[in-house]
């Protein structure tokens, strides 16, 4: 059975409103200094100075940069709020005048970072919750565990802070709550029950051929010609062997191959993405897609096998059905019906799931609009919203700064008090 009790929400949301204008230059400090995955020491410093001064027990370089702050207050349940913390390698183009110019040193070496999936967001928010709920000790009881981890980006910083005795170092929760932002208006949250974000896998193939020069092919075996044909035959899975009922997303995300224009180059690698809902679809997109490479290198003549290499896995990101039905109508008496929908299944994919699953606790993890209610009405209208509403990972992703630190702040501290015990002045 779940706990819920009432919440001030009309005091808790004023409150959030001030916190947000107070929080406003230290989001667009992070939205100007982003950091790539396991690299968030900056991020991971300020929030840790901040959390301290609150009054939080802090642990620092959980999972290498993540950072937790516990405030115990009392008998009650644990709840644990979570944000994260990384950027992406994105040149960002939102013209903004906070805009990144930052640079960090990722995988291909070099890259421009930006705050194209809104961690920063997450991350403020957070810091305002915390603060709210720390003066607002005397109305509940338990205890509070706020978590920035780092590495959502890249898969593995869930996973590297349980690994890191995440659970052994902090208490372990009851329940697990957090919010994405995402193109949906400001001052939006949408909650849906059961399975809610996709599971996702992720690969890098090497297609192995036989370079020489560009004036004699005949001599070569071609690995580009391997790879475009792959690329383009990987597209059929979902539309010929997924059913119309099923869902399932392939992406080939990355293709590198060659030096130069007049060189047959030895190899070609492409980055393959999927994401999927259910265990037999996901089986039969991953079988399929292997078959497929296979099956195009040796078309093209390949004397080798394609390398397959399995990168990330993330979990499908189930929702707790009780505990989320129940949040869904606390958002709404809070916030009004208008404001709180079911966005539906997301095929995006999050991995906060494996800090629930690990601690053995339910999660409710939501969708924060940050979108301009104009311009989302606008693309609404128009039937265009793909095209004319940037979502998370464009160069020009730029959630409003308010109403969306208010409402975040709000709902992350409403969902927590729903959830804690009442205190004395409850």
């Amino acid at each position: 059975m779940t706990t819920q009790h009432a919440v001030p929400s009309a005091l808790v949301q004023q409150e959030a409103s001030a916190l947000a204008v107070s929080l406003a230059p230290v989001y667009q400090d992070l939205h100007a200094n982003p950091e790539l995955a396991f690299a968030e020491h900056r991020t991971a410093g300020i929030v840790a100075e901040r959390i301290v001064a609150l009054g939080y027990t802090v642990t620092t370089g959980i999972g290498r940069t993540g950072v937790v702050g516990v405030l115990e207050n009392g008998d009650g349940p644990t709840v644990l709020l979570r944000a994260d913390m990384d950027g992406l390698p994105v040149l960002e183009e939102t013209g903004l005048d906070y805009a990144s110019t930052a640079r960090g040193i990722g995988p291909d070496g070099d890259v421009p970072v930006m705050h194209a999936c809104g961690h920063d967001v997450h991350v403020t928010c957070l810091l305002g919750a915390a603060e709210l709920l720390v003066g607002r000790r005397d109305t509940w009881a338990g205890t509070l565990v706020v978590l920035f981890q780092p590495a959502e980006e890249a898969g593995g910083g869930a996973q590297a802070m349980v690994d890191d005795d995440l659970y052994g170092r902090i208490p372990k929760p009851d329940i697990v709550l957090g919010q994405h932002v995402g193109p949906l208006p400001a001052g939006v949250v949408g909650t849906h029950a059961g399975p809610a974000f996709a599971g996702a896998d992720a690969f890098d193939v090497t297609f192995h051929g036989r370079g020489g020069h560009g004036s004699r092919p005949q001599s070569t075996i071609d690995p580009i010609v391997m790879a475009s044909a792959a690329v383009l035959r990987l597209q059929t899975i979902v539309s010929r062997e997924v059913a119309g009922t099923e869902t399932a997303v392939l992406t080939v995300g990355t293709m590198h191959a060659g030096t130069k224009n007049n060189i047959i180059p030895d190899t070609a690698r492409l980055g393959v993405n999927i994401r999927s809902y259910e265990p037999h679809v996901r089986d039969r997109v991953l079988d399929s897609m292997a078959r497929i490479v296979r099956a195009e290198a040796a078309a093209s003549g390949a004397e080798r096998e394609p390398d397959i290499a399995h990168t990330e896995s993330f979990p499908v990101l189930v929702n707790d059905p009780d505990a989320t039905n129940a949040l869904t109508a606390t958002f709404a008496e809070a916030f009004g019906a208008q404001r709180v929908l079911d966005p539906g299944l997301v095929t995006g994919s999050e991995d906060v799931g494996m800090l629930a699953t690990a601690a053995d606790a339910p999660i409710v993890y939501w969708i924060l609009g940050g979108a301009d209610p104009q311009a989302f009405a606008a693309a609404f209208a128009s039937g265009r919203m793909e095209q004319d509403l940037p979502g998370n990972h464009s160069s020009k992703f730029a959630p409003l700064i308010h109403p969306t630190l208010d409402t975040g702040i709000a709902a992350l501290s409403i969902a927590a008090l729903s959830r804690l015990g009442s205190g004395a002045s409850a």
